[in-house]
Order: structure tokens, then C-alpha cells, then sequence
């Protein structure tokens, strides 16, 4: 009895895993395609970079150097809201230069451990942070694999990619400094001393462990993520296999299903068909089309999608980053930040907050966008 309720408690955690792993099955019984297919649809190199990120993450906190920044942070902090505004803004700069991921695993561990000692409300801070990635790494052509895609696509010079994203993310962040103000209270932060953990950093771990990372970011931006992860996974296999236990594995198994199943049910034969049937022609469509795609298949399956179909894909980038917004499959930025976080009802506060956040964001960005285009 009691087993068979460990299991449904599983189940109701890893219920995405579940969702996306049920729908790759399914497409692959009754819509079979090459195993070239499956490849390119499992997006390795991402997997493998996500692998070596959490790693060299792991590595940086088994160090206690992010207890210990996280106390001093917490240490030298006047109020939540001024708290909350620092890690917004770190957040969002780190994703332009970092990717939106890397951000996410640096801060995301930090503000939980400040919570752990303070009064600071971790999951309003989490969501908020997952928002701010999503914004800041709008304006990057290597902020994010959709801008990354199409900077590619384009072969424009990096600075102008910048400038015509930039109204775009200047809005974005602007709401999200705006909620960040009005969402978290002004009271002081309350340092709980007896929840201070008060053991050693150890420095030679988070160097190594940080010069892992800079490594693994190199390594990704370069195209070579999976000999990064490998060089990483072998030494750690060798001499700390304690530490590669430690890992959410589970959440490389959810993008893997995500990867499998949108990336099969955006090249469905009747999902073409519907995108052709689309005017993408008239700026608004196209905008409320990748918006929308964004919202059922992730923004990332949408780019592929519409890419060589929008005639501005410029105006594409935009739709899709403000498509990373709304539901949390938006954006597999958001499932990062929830998972690191590991906080009851991440998920439903997200969407309280999210989908709001949408429904205001999106007619800005457009009427911004347009009226500086």
C-alpha cells in the first residue's frame, strides 16, 4: 500500500516527464520517421550542454561558495524589494551574455539559499527571475537558442541584432522591474542566524568548479557541448561519482521527452498545413502566430517552425521571445527555473503570474516595436 502511494507521488512530481514521454511514444507508433529524425529531434548538443552546466553548478555548490554568497548578500540587503530588484537585474544581464539557462543555474541556487537564512520569499523571487531570463536574453543573438537560431539564419552583425531587439527587451524588462516592485513588500530582510551555514568554503572546489563552467560555456558557444560534458562527466565519474548522484537527472529525461515529442508534433503533416493556411504576410498574424505556436510547442519547436516561412523573421524573434511568457512550456526556461527551485506550487504560482504577465506584455511590445520599426 505504502509503495503503491510512493509511486503515485512520483508520478504527480514527474508528471511532465510522463505528459511528454506518453506523446513521443504515441507519435512515434503512428507516425514513424528515420532515426535521423529522432536525432535531430533530441537536440544531443542541448542535452549535453544542460548536463555539463549542472555539473559544474553542483560542483560550485557542494563548495558552500553559494551559502556563503548568499549570506553576505542577505547580510547587506535593506529590504526585499531592493533584494529582489538586485537579483532581477543580475539575472536578466547575466542572460545576455550567459544564455538564459547558465543564469538560471547561478542565481536560481543563490536566491534559494538566501531564503534558506532570511525571510525572503524564494518562489515569488524564482518566478520573477524565470521573467527576467526571459527578457534579458531577448536582446542577445546568444541569449537564447531562438535568437541564437535566427541570428544564424540571418548572418546579421551582432550589434545590429542588438539594436532591433532592444525595444523589445527594454519593455519586457521595464514590466518586469515593474512587478518586481510592486510584487515584493518592503520590509526588511530578517537574517535567521541560526540557519547560517557555517562550514568552510572550500576554495580550491569552486575554483575548479567555476573554471568548469566558464570551460562548459565556451565549450557550448563553440558548438563542442558534448565533448565539454564529457570532459566534465569522466574525472567526476572517476573520483566523485557521489556528486553525479546528486544530479536531477530526471530533469535531463523531462527535455529529452519534451525534445522528442514537440519536436515530432511540430512537423505533423496537418501542423504544416495549418501554418501554411496562415497569413503570415500581415505583421499582427505573424506576431499572434509565434505568440501562440510558442504557447503549445515551446518557443524554440516555433522558431523552427515558422522560420522559413515568416517573411520578417526578425518580427519572428520578437513573437517568440514574448512566447516564452504565458504557459510554462513557453519557454523551457521557466521548467529550469521551477525545477532548481524545488518549491511547492512553483507551477501554479507561475501561471497566476505568467499568463497575466502575457496578456500585458505582448500588445506593448507590438505597439513599442511597431511604433519605433
Amino acid at each position: 500500500m505504502n509503495t503503491r502511494k510512493t509511486w503515485r507521488q512520483h508520478l504527480r512530481d514527474e508528471w511532465l516527464l510522463a505528459a511528454f514521454a506518453l506523446l513521443a511514444l504515441a507519435l512515434a507508433l503512428f507516425d514513424p520517421h528515420p532515426w535521423n529524425d529522432y536525432q535531430r529531434w533530441l537536440q544531443l548538443p542541448t542535452l549535453a550542454g544542460l548536463l555539463g552546466l549542472m555539473i559544474a553548478i553542483q560542483g560550485i555548490r557542494d563548495s558552500g561558495l553559494v551559502q556563503h554568497l548568499a549570506g553576505a548578500l542577505v547580510a547587506r540587503a535593506h529590504s526585499q524589494r531592493m533584494l529582489g530588484l538586485l537579483l532581477v537585474s543580475i539575472t536578466a544581464v547575466l542572460s545576455m551574455v550567459l544564455t538564459n539557462d547558465v543564469s538560471l543555474f547561478l542565481i536560481v541556487p543563490l536566491t534559494v539559499a538566501a531564503g534558506g537564512i532570511s525571510n525572503l520569499p524564494v518562489l515569488r523571487l524564482v518566478v520573477l527571475e524565470a521573467l527576467a531570463v526571459n527578457a534579458g536574453s531577448t536582446l542577445s543573438p546568444i541569449g537564447n537558442p531562438q535568437n541564437l537560431l535566427i541570428w544564424q539564419y540571418l548572418r546579421l552583425p551582432f550589434l545590429e541584432f542588438v539594436a532591433t531587439m532592444l525595444p523589445a527587451a527594454a519593455t519586457m524588462f521595464a514590466l518586469v522591474a515593474l512587478l518586481t516592485w510592486c510584487w515584493l513588500p518592503r520590509k526588511r530582510v530578517e537574517l535567521r542566524a541560526e540557519q547560517v551555514d557555517g562550514h568552510r568554503v572550500s576554495a580550491t572546489q569552486a575554483a575548479l568548479s567555476t573554471v568548469a563552467l566558464a570551460m562548459m560555456v565556451l565549450m557550448m558557444e563553440h558548438g563542442h557541448a558534448a565533448i565539454g560534458a564529457l570532459l566534465l562527466l569522466v574525472p567526476f565519474a572517476l573520483f566523485d561519482w557521489r556528486l553525479l548522484a546528486r544530479l536531477d537527472w530526471l530533469l535531463l529525461a523531462t527535455f529529452a521527452a519534451i525534445f522528442l515529442g514537440l519536436g515530432h508534433f511540430a512537423e505533423l503533416a496537418w501542423v504544416r498545413q495549418a501554418m501554411d493556411a496562415v497569413n503570415l504576410d500581415r505583421p499582427l498574424n505573424l506576431y499572434i502566430t509565434g505568440i501562440l505556436a510558442s504557447q503549445a510547442i515551446s518557443n524554440v519547436p516555433a522558431t523552427v517552425l515558422l522560420m522559413g516561412r515568416a517573411p520578417d523573421d526578425m518580427a519572428l524573434a520578437v513573437a517568440v521571445n514574448v512566447g516564452g511568457f504565458g504557459v510554462a512550456i513557453g519557454s523551457l526556461a521557466n521548467l529550469i527555473a521551477l525545477r532548481l527551485a524545488k518549491q511547492p506550487h512553483g507551477l501554479r504560482l507561475l501561471h497566476r503570474v505568467s499568463i497575466p504577465f502575457l496578456l500585458v506584455c505582448a500588445p506593448l511590445v507590438y505597439l513599442v516595436t511597431r511604433w519605433l520599426g
